[in-house]
C-alpha cells in the first residue's frame, strides 16, 4: 500500500530549497515520488494520507551511539525512577554502582534506542561489544555505520576526504543536533525518488526553529517506510 506524508514544509537533503506544503509518497520502504503535495494526491487518489504539522526532512544521525547505549543507563520508567531519578546515569563509578548484567544493558538500549527515535534518528555510529545491545539496535530499525562512513559532513555514499578540515567532534548526545551549525548538518541521506523512504518530521516552522528548538520537536520517525515513533 502506498502511503503519502505531506507536512507544511518539505526540506529533501542539506542546502535544497524547501518545498512549502509537500510530501513523499512510500511504496514499500521506498520513496515512489516526492512534490507538492496536491500533485501528488491527485495523481495517487488511493494511497493512504498521513498530514504532519511542522516540518519533514531527512532522518537524523547520531554519532557515538555506542557511548550513549553501552555507556549509559536509562532508568526503566515507573519501576527504577523513585530510586534512581529519571536522568540517564553515566560514569564509571555509577555503573558499577548498578551492578549491570548483559540483560540490564540490553532493556536500557531499548529505551536508549526509544528516545533516539523520539528525535527522528535513523542511523547511528558506533562499535555494540555487548551482544544484547547489537541486538537491540538492530531490532529497532535504526541504520548502524562504521565511524568512518560518517565523517562530519560527508553524505552517505561519498568519500570522507573532502571533510578532512571539519570542526572536531563534540561528545555524543541523544540529540543529533547538539552542537551543528546548521541542521542540515545532521541530516542521513537525502530524499529523492528510489531512496530509503527514512525521514523525520519536526513541530517547527523550518530549519532555523528545528535547530534552536532541536530534536525533541520530533513528530514522526518513518524507517524503511514503517512508522517507528509517533508522537502521541
Amino acid at each position: 500500500m502506498r502511503t503519502l506524508h505531506s507536512a507544511e514544509l518539505l526540506v529533501p537533503g542539506p542546502g535544497s530549497a524547501p518545498l512549502p506544503d509537500g510530501a513523499v509518497l512510500v511504496e514499500g520502504d521506498r520513496i515512489a515520488a516526492l512534490g507538492p503535495f496536491a500533485e501528488l494526491a491527485e495523481r495517487h487518489p488511493h494511497a493512504r494520507a498521513r498530514r504532519w504539522p511542522g516540518l519533514l526532512t531527512p532522518g537524523l544521525l547520531v554519532r557515538g551511539a555506542d557511548e550513549l547505549l553501552e555507556r549509559t543507563y536509562y532508568p526503566d520508567d515507573p519501576y527504577e525512577v523513585t530510586e534512581l531519578g529519571a536522568d540517564p546515569i553515566s560514569g564509571e563509578a555509577a555503573l558499577e554502582e548498578l551492578k549491570m548484567t548483559e540483560a540490564r544493558w540490553g532493556n536500557s538500549a531499548r529505551r536508549g534506542t526509544q528516545k533516539l527515535l523520539a528525535r527522528g534518528v535513523v542511523a547511528v555510529t558506533g562499535r555494540f561489544t555487548v551482544p544484547a545491545v547489537r541486538t537491540a539496535v538492530v531490532r529497532s530499525g535504526l541504520t548502524v555505520l562504521p565511524a568512518v562512513a560518517a565523517v562530519e559532513g560527508t553524505a552517505p555514499g561519498t568519500s570522507p576526504g573532502a571533510s578532512a578540515g571539519a570542526a572536531p567532534r563534540t561528545a555524543p548526545s541523544l540529540d543529533p543536533l547538539a552542537g551543528r551549525e546548521t541542521a542540515g548538518e545532521a541530516f542521513y541521506g537525502v530524499l529523492e525518488t528510489g531512496a530509503p523512504a527514512r525521514f523525520a518530521v519536526f513541530a517547527v516552522a523550518d530549519e532555523a526553529a528545528l535547530l534552536e528548538l532541536g530534536a525533541t520537536t520530533c513528530v514522526a520517525t518513518v524507517i524503511s517506510g514503517r512508522l517507528l515513533h509517533r508522537r502521541r
